[in-house]
């Protein structure tokens, strides 16, 4: 007998938590969210990604497993099904001595690392040479990487749930229990609420955990093309701000980043901080203006995106509330899209053992 699943959020937790349970027998999946890939809202996180494959994880950690085990479908989606908006992009990862210490150095240690454990996971690893390295930078590494258009790839996640016959309509919950409520599934008695709300989950009544917070990401989307995908070890403009830039699959611009401003809700972008970003993005990569400028930059948006950070971590974990089997998954702050897969492996084996044995993926 089929059971009937609800999952409250459509970011790319929820998406590919459906996606994979939906290839499984015996589930009519049913998303529930306020927001829906189209929507642009501060509440949302999703779609204001940059969205690439670069591991800030810790080796041996759960969570550098849920990132092992994202590379291949994100590989496969770059390489087999140029729809979902999924290319392949030569990545550097620049490191400054003089950033030792400070906040993005020490949540890029992992990634700055010369031998880092992903380093057998990405395609053609390998140590920049001295004369490679433009001023400032004391070392670098490259790897293939890839980098996603958010625009094409979580409608096209949605797509693919459909097609597996998962439903989807907009709804708002004060507390998680209402997802059960009469009416809610099309098709009857909810057996199983998936919470894959993110950010939210900090209000959401049954759940409301305090130990997720906002991660302010700002950000400045261009038509310039930067040829490849960098990130540097911090900047000299303060410990919340980072210097990255990466070009979305199917003229999806590039993004220039950004800030890591933990605590902060502010919705709207501060412009002082968005010259900055461009200027140090065009400093690092001169190939974005052919060495012209922060002036011949040119300018399709700018953007704030809340990274839901949990602090121990995403939330992969099973519990009754309320009488009702719940399954979370949130927290993934700013690896959200380069666990996804993993963490949806994770939250689907959690799904089978709280209804019963069944076949794992």
């Amino acid at each position: 007998m089929s059971k009937n699943i609800v999952i409250i959020g459509a970011g790319v937790a929820g998406l590919t938590t459906a996606l994979l349970l939906s290839k499984k027998p015996g589930y009519k999946i049913h998303v529930a969210a306020k927001h829906m890939p189209g929507d642009y809202d501060i509440e949302y996180a999703s779609p204001w990604a940059g969205a690439n494959y670069m591991p800030v994880s810790v080796g041996g950690s759960q969570a550098a497993k849920w990132d092992a085990e994202t590379w291949a479908p994100l590989a496969d989606l770059a390489r087999n099904h140029p729809e979902a908006g999924v290319h392949f992009q030569e990545c550097e990862i620049h490191s400054r001595a003089k950033d030792a210490g400070s906040a993005t150095a020490t949540w890029f240690a992992d990634l700055l690392s010369s031998n880092p454990w992903f380093a057998k996971v990405v395609p053609n690893f390998r140590t920049l040479g001295k004369d490679s390295l433009g001023p400032g930078i004391d070392s670098a590494t490259a790897f293939t990487s890839v980098c996603i258009n958010t625009a094409i790839y979580l409608p096209w996640l949605v797509s693919q749930c459909l097609a597996n016959g998962v439903t989807f309509k907009r709804a708002i919950f004060e507390h998680i229990r209402d997802a059960s409520a009469p009416g809610t599934h099309p098709r009857g008695n909810v057996d199983l609420i998936v919470n894959c709300t993110g950010l939210m989950a900090s209000k959401l009544g049954g759940v409301e955990d305090t130990s997720v917070v906002p991660a302010r990401g700002q950000i400045v989307l261009v038509r310039n093309e930067a040829g490849k995908m960098l990130d540097v070890s911090g900047t000299d403009d303060g410990d919340d701000e980072a210097c990255y830039v990466m070009t979305r699959a199917a003229g999806g611009g590039t993004i220039l980043g950004g800030s890591y401003q933990k605590g902060s809700w502010e919705s709207q972008p501060d412009p002082n901080l968005a010259l900055r970003i461009m200027k140090r993005a065009v400093a690092m990569c001169p190939a974005l203006t052919n060495g012209r400028g922060v002036e011949h930059l040119d300018v399709i948006r700018h953007g704030v995106g809340l990274r839901p950070v949990r602090e121990g971590g995403t939330r992969i974990e099973k519990e009754v509330i309320a009488g009702i089997n719940v399954v979370h998954n949130y927290g993934a702050g700013g690896a959200g899209y380069q666990s996804s897969y993993g963490c949806a492996l994770e939250t689907v084996n959690l799904i089978e053992e709280s209804l019963g044995p069944r076949s794992r993926l």
